[in-house]
């Protein structure tokens, strides 16, 4: 039990109505799983409003209410205390109520529009492999060192990250690598956190459906690294437009990484095959078994993080070269006919390009490319055409197809996406609407030495169809497939 009082601490209060001086069981901003003595915290979602299910929360018993709106009657024997905002109330209340366990390991946030889950989790890798205990928290999954918990969202709730935080400091673990959403910052998640330093990956079209302008996505970014203390490093690539605006007000040390600018933390593509890569990291040479200049981008991300952090440069240099690719991202496979299958996560049009552009830096010509991609639905709807357009200008034939349509109809999704077909591109494109089907057809396009590429889920073991999730895995089927052609 803990005191109400004490795990208010650094929340701004409005009034108090009731003693904060009673003893609560646990705190939950889902109405439903309130029970006997517990804190309900009322937050204003994008969907309902917390503050609407005051009195279940009551009747489930809880003793205390956190509001930014005092209800219009107050029952007896509960504490109402209103507050400034709910969710920051929660950020802080969360750590309070664990411990503040991000004091007693080394936290570092990875936030851009693409490659978070990959520094995340190849930082994992990394350490892990240098003889530390490590936690991640990404969008793959959550690791608790060796032990491994579901993800549901790119950054959890406050109540969520705090606990698994307290496990692993249970656990002696030392680092944790935890990608930032936009979504996440904006909440209020990250707030009571200690972050002991915060990486800039990339800026590109994506979550506009959420962010009403580009420049609010990118302040929202921005946000995580003004609230980095002095203690903390702040780690920025500055090839991108917006890699010096993210350190502009950061208190945080300043460090960055580039190819092409100058930067603490530079490197150069020496070769680049479907194999891996040859760098050369700050003057000295390394082979990697990733591909492609968006994850060279990444391994220096990576490179700089465990310098800042202080492990030797040499032996970092010797590890990454030990580094796997991560599930879902540029995992490839070569059938027994010489066709290789590339799945990738790749869902936003700077995503899709990069992986397309690197797979033509590596191809012969000489073979198809056949790329399978479609949009998820109730989600940012400007970047379907800029999607099908990048997909039909770098490949040979595209299959366009469903995504994860959620609520919305996939032909829908799919003759959005086709008005970003150039006139010339029109021959080389077909639609599928059932992914499945979309992918055989690719595979029975495909010739001996081709390639396919299937962008958008990655990673998923699903597929959402009006609000029910589906078991689909785009590695596993396209394996199958494939083995099965060959009978």
């Amino acid at each position: 039990m803990s005191i109400l009082k004490d795990i208010l601490y650094k929340v701004a209060i409005e009034s108090v109505n009731g003693s904060t001086e009673i003893a609560i069981n646990k705190m939950d901003f889902d109405s439903r799983k309130i029970e006997k003595n517990d804190v309900f915290i009322a937050i204003r979602g994008t969907v309902s409003d917390g503050h609407d299910f005051i009195d279940k929360a009551i009747e489930l018993g809880a003793s205390a209410i956190i509001c930014d709106t005092l209800p219009n009657i107050l029952a007896e024997a509960v504490t109402y205390v209103r507050v400034k905002d709910t969710n920051v109330a929660l950020a802080y209340m969360a750590a309070n109520y664990y411990g503040n366990p991000s004091d007693g390991l080394k936290l570092v946030g990875i936030t851009g529009t693409n490659g978070k889950t990959t520094v995340a989790s190849l930082l994992y890798q990394l350490f892990k492999k240098a003889g530390f205990k490590v936690g991640l928290l990404s969008t793959v999954k959550i690791l608790v060192d060796d032990v491994e918990f579901k993800a549901t969202h790119t950054t959890p709730d406050s109540i969520t990250i705090n606990y698994y935080l307290k496990e692993m400091i249970a656990a002696g673990v030392a680092y944790c690598f935890m990608e930032v959403s936009s979504h996440g910052i904006h909440q209020k998640r990250t707030e009571g956190l200690h972050f002991a330093g915060g990486i800039f990956t990339n800026l590109s079209h994506d979550h506009l459906d959420y962010h009403p302008t580009f420049a609010e996505y990118r302040d929202v970014k921005k946000s995580f690294f003004d609230q980095l203390s002095s203690t903390a490093f702040a780690l920025s690539n500055i090839d991108d437009k917006n890699g010096q605006v993210m350190l502009q007000n950061t208190s945080a040390r300043k460090r960055t990484y580039a190819l092409k600018s100058y930067a603490d933390f530079k490197a150069q593509i020496l070769e680049n095959q479907l194999s891996g890569l040859l760098l050369k990291i700050n003057g000295n040479d390394v082979w990697v078994k990733l591909i492609g200049t968006f994850n060279a981008y990444n391994l220096l991300a990576i490179f700089g993080t465990a310098v800042e952090l202080g492990l030797d440069s040499l032996e970092v240099l010797r590890l990454m070269s030990e580094l796997e690719s991560v599930s879902g991202r540029f995992q490839y496979i070569v059938s027994s006919s010489n066709i290789t299958a590339i799945v990738d996560y790749a869902h936003t049009p700077d995503a899709l390009e990069n992986v397309l552009s690197t797979i033509n830096d590596v191809r012969t010509k000489n073979e198809q490319l056949i790329t399978v991609v479609g949009c998820g639905g109730n989600r940012d709807k400007a970047k379907r055409p800029i999607m099908a357009g990048i997909a039909s200008d770098l490949s040979d034939k595209v299959i366009l197809t469903s995504d994860n349509p959620r609520d919305e109809e996939p032909e829908v999704i799919i003759q959005e996406m086709e008005k970003g077909i150039a006139a010339q591109n029109f021959k080389k494109v077909l639609t599928i609407t059932d992914r499945l089907q979309a992918i055989k057809t690719a595979c029975q396009l495909a010739q001996p030495n081709d390639i396919i590429l299937i962008a958008g889920k990655g990673h998923e073991t699903y597929q959402e169809i009006k609000g029910v999730r589906h078991d689909f895995d785009d590695m596993k089927n396209v394996k199958e497939i494939l083995d099965q052609l060959l009978k």
